[in-house]
């Protein structure tokens, strides 16, 4: 497989030598092992006296190892005093109680500390829970626009754009010479990997009503959504479910990062908003592999694809509320505030003043964007940045 270089390692060298345990997470297949790998390479080209201690749980050859007695052991039997001891350990998960030995091996301060593992078992909101040391988690998501660009090298941004958004950004699929091999790689991913997991963490019985859940959120991503709304459909199609049960199973998805989160913000009020989220899927190329690709509704996918695009790029992201109007996204970075409008097609003139009335509406003076399919430069309207979001996105 080709192989680039993506920001996340800049990310980790930025941290060479910080006290804190890296934790790099994402979705399964996102590229955590590929980076763990890149950065041993960078450390074994760039620092000198540099000892590196890898351990891949994923390979037999440390099947002796998971125990966290024996992986402490190993461990310390390789460290070399006088060099720069790095400890880079790949699906750490499956060494049985890996936390007490990654506890002590930190406690000592003689090592710079690297790991991944499977979500549902290494979560970010687990991180303070497992490490009596300080983390640094480093967030990895499928590929970009910008990195698909790269892989593929097009000098056709448009005909790039198109076949992104029908192919997503789990690279791993992109071994494959047709959508349908592709879709079927990424089905099994989901099927094999990230359901398994859930499964095996939180010892759920009822499979078929986790997979239909994920069938429902997938048909309704950008949607406003609630656990009741979702449990009185379910219940007409004859399904017996509680909210609780679906508010867990949610929950369950975004912890293996299939989905994130999305609350809402009262930006006449500036108070965030707790009730009726939105649930975006972390690559769309998930939804076209697990229910098709008829009946495509291209808006809702470009908004889905922009904000896991705001997320990657660090923007603490809400859905915006202003007198009953929806703003699509408030995206927050320190003291930066965008607003932000995704559509599809704009050149109908009913469409393109809905749109922009809804920023227009805003009164403070933060930059306000409307990104859609326009295949032209950048221009603005009253004050309103345009932009085509292939050229968003590639930027």
């Amino acid at each position: 497989m080709k192989i680039i270089e993506r920001e996340y390692l800049n990310k980790l060298i930025d941290v060479i030598g910080t006290p804190d345990i890296k934790v790099i997470t994402g979705v399964r297949r996102s590229g955590k092992s590929k980076l763990l790998e890149a950065f041993k390479e960078y450390v074994l080209n760039n620092i000198e006296d540099a000892n590196i201690i890898s351990i891949n749980f994923n390979l037999l050859e440390y099947e002796d190892l998971k125990d966290y007695i024996k992986l402490n052991e190993y461990i310390e039997n390789k460290y070399i005093s006088g060099k720069k001891n790095f400890l880079c350990i790949d699906e750490i998960q499956l060494c049985e109680g890996f936390e007490l030995a990654i506890n002590s091996l930190h406690a000592e301060e003689k090592y710079d500390i690297y790991i991944t593992g499977s979500n549902a078992f290494l979560l970010s909101s687990d991180l303070a829970t497992l490490f009596t040391g300080r983390t640094f988690e480093i967030k990895i998501y499928p590929f970009s626009f910008k990195e698909y660009l790269k892989y593929y090298e097009y000098d056709d941004i448009d005909e790039a754009f198109d076949k992104y958004v029908l192919e997503g950004g789990m690279s791993g699929a992109y071994l494959y010479k047709n959508n349908e091999d592709k879709y079927n790689y990424i089905s099994e991913v989901y099927n094999t990997l990230i359901v398994r997991d859930i499964i095996r963490r939180y010892n759920i019985k009822n499979k078929d009503l986790l997979n239909n859940l994920n069938d429902f959120l997938m048909e309704n991503i950008s949607n406003i959504t609630t656990t009741r709304n979702i449990e009185k459909e379910f219940i007409k199609n004859g399904n017996i479910i509680t909210n609780k049960t679906i508010g867990k199973y949610i929950e369950y998805l975004c912890n293996a990062f299939l989905y994130y989160k999305i609350k809402r913000y009262d930006i006449q009020g500036k108070k965030y908003l707790s009730t009726q989220d939105k649930y975006y899927l972390v690559d769309q190329g998930f939804k076209y592999a697990k229910i098709g690709t008829k009946n495509i509704n291209y808006g809702r996918v470009y908004e889905n694809i922009v904000a896991i695009e705001l997320l990657r790029r660090g923007y603490e992201l809400y859905v915006g509320e202003l007198y009953k109007t929806e703003i699509d996204f408030v995206a927050i970075k320190q003291d930066e505030k965008i607003y932000i409008q995704v559509s599809d097609d704009i050149s109908n003139e009913s469409t393109f003043k809905r749109e922009v009335n809804s920023l227009l509406k805003i009164r403070d003076a933060y930059p306000k964007i409307l990104i859609a399919r326009t295949k032209h430069d950048i221009y603005q309207y009253e004050g309103i940045k345009i932009i085509d979001i292939a050229k968003w996105l590639a930027q």
